[in-house]
């Protein structure tokens, strides 16, 4: 079995937040149509946006609009456009970038990688064969050849076009 090391994480995922620092995904949930923001899409009960971070180009995040730190506190509403808003999500990136494969899933709790552990979202990766390189391990470098902005806007308008 190999062995997938992120060194680059270990610090956003140690870190404290200040005090009073805010939730990112509540705040874009407020201002889901800021020009300038990562927000794709604002559902009823959920926002698909960008992550500041990537781990590769189109890095998605599907989160809830309230602040709950598991689905398990969703209503029944709220769960049956989740799942829904994942798919539609997973299609747009195929549309938009035509990977070869995704990592799609959640990290609940800080023992098990959540950078945000008080509020739930789900990650959907799209991968390319060899799309890690010597940078990544060896200067803990991420080489992202698309800039957010011009993701934003080419996932922002397939997004409008999307069926759900």
């Amino acid at each position: 079995m190999e062995q997938l090391f992120t060194p680059w994480r270990h610090a956003y995922i140690t870190a404290n937040p200040a005090a009073g620092s805010g939730c990112f995904f509540c705040d874009a949930g407020r201002h889901p149509d800021d020009p300038g923001g990562l927000v794709l899409h604002c559902g009823r009960h959920h926002l698909v946006m960008l992550n500041l971070h990537p781990y590769s180009n189109g890095h998605l995040m599907v989160a809830p609009l309230e602040h709950q730190a598991s689905p398990q506190e969703s209503s029944l509403e709220a769960q049956a456009e989740f799942w829904p808003l994942v798919l539609k999500s997973q299609r747009v990136l195929a549309k938009a970038y035509n990977p070869q494969g995704f990592n799609l899933g959640m990290n609940l709790g800080t023992p098990a990688g959540a950078g945000v552990p008080g509020h739930f979202h789900f990650h959907l990766v799209p991968r390319w064969a060899g799309d890690t390189n010597f940078m990544t391990v060896l200067a803990e470098v991420r080489l992202i050849p698309e800039d957010l902005r011009q993701s934003r806007e080419r996932l922002r308008a397939l997004f409008a076009r999307e069926e759900d």
